[in-house]
């Protein structure tokens, strides 16, 4: 079971609603992980490619940043088998692609635009998140 934590989930979606916020202001872009990933693995180097490489890098450090003010790194415990999260990653590939977007671009960036596009791909993706635990958890026994 997850240890609910209502105050530190708070911070960390202010710290996400003004990394948002801060990168549509100064760049005019979403913050959603799937562009920022495929137009960094095929823009040229310059400065689309520089703050795609900044958020990254500002990602992965991200843990490093909390060890130095805890002092431990954040507890990690994947309790599925690789080729499950294989498979699991690769139709997430298909959804982004076919969604035009993943779940931080449409659900965080595109419903504070209120783009329908967005509303309905976030209840979709929702809706299959929800259906899935139920499944995995409740009928199948996982």
């Amino acid at each position: 079971m997850t240890e609910f934590t209502p105050l530190l989930s708070f911070a960390g979606g202010m710290v996400i609603g003004l990394a948002t916020v801060a990168l549509m202001a100064v760049h005019g872009r979403i913050a959603g992980i799937n562009g920022i990933l495929s137009g960094f693995l095929t823009t040229q180097f310059n400065q689309d490619w520089a703050w795609r490489a900044a958020f990254l890098g500002g990602m992965i450090a991200s843990p490093l940043v909390l060890l130095v003010l805890s002092g431990q790194m954040p507890e990690i415990s994947v309790p599925s088998p690789a080729p499950l999260l294989l498979i699991g990653g690769f139709l997430t590939g298909i959804g982004t692609t076919y969604a035009s977007g993943c779940t931080s671009g449409h659900g965080v960036c595109g419903i504070s635009r209120l783009s329908a596009r967005s509303i309905v791909a976030t209840l979709t993706f929702m809706t299959t998140a929800i259906a899935t635990v139920f499944l995995t958890r409740h009928v199948f026994g996982g």
